[in-house]
């Protein structure tokens, strides 16, 4: 933790999250940060419900969490650990919004259902001029579900 970030209060739950993300339902996609390492790495939770409203046609009779929302998972926890790094939260200061630039290396190894904990894990690999580069991964029950590289970009105020 550099001397310029302050200490985080963890869990950081969906009302904190609500001052640090734009995103609202039904796309939030993150449900609480439950560890925080400032500017290296954020584990994050997204608990799976059944009334997510993609299921009703994601498979009606066989639920499937569609891969590109779980990217999108991975790349809010991405956000919420550049904002959380940058103490966005306690300066009150509003981020310019930051946009997925880039999604690498995306594989999908398991089935994400109603039911489930994604853990999200990412990793910032570098910071530069505003764009980020991330390890992500996101786990159920310990296993990989799906892991890629993600870049993403700060715009410009």
């Amino acid at each position: 933790m550099t001397d310029s970030t302050p200490a985080i209060a963890l869990p950081v739950d969906v009302s904190r999250i609500h001052s640090l993300l734009p995103h609202r339902f039904p796309f939030l996609l993150v449900d609480r940060v439950v560890a925080l390492e400032p500017h290296k790495r954020l584990t994050a939770i997204k608990n799976v419900s059944i009334n997510e409203p993609f299921f009703q046609g994601h498979f009606p009779d066989h639920p499937v969490m569609p891969g590109v929302l779980i990217v999108e998972a991975m790349a809010q926890a991405c956000g919420l650990l550049t904002r959380l790094s940058e103490g966005l939260e306690a300066s009150g200061k509003e981020a310019a919004p930051s946009y997925l630039v880039k999604v690498d290396k995306a594989r999908f190894s398991r089935i994400v259902a109603p039911g489930d904990q994604l853990v999200l894990e990412v990793e910032q690999k570098r910071m530069l001029r505003r764009m980020g580069l991330y390890a992500c991964r996101a786990l159920v029950d310990g296993q990989e579900a799906a892991c890629a590289e993600i870049l993403c970009a700060e715009r410009n105020a």
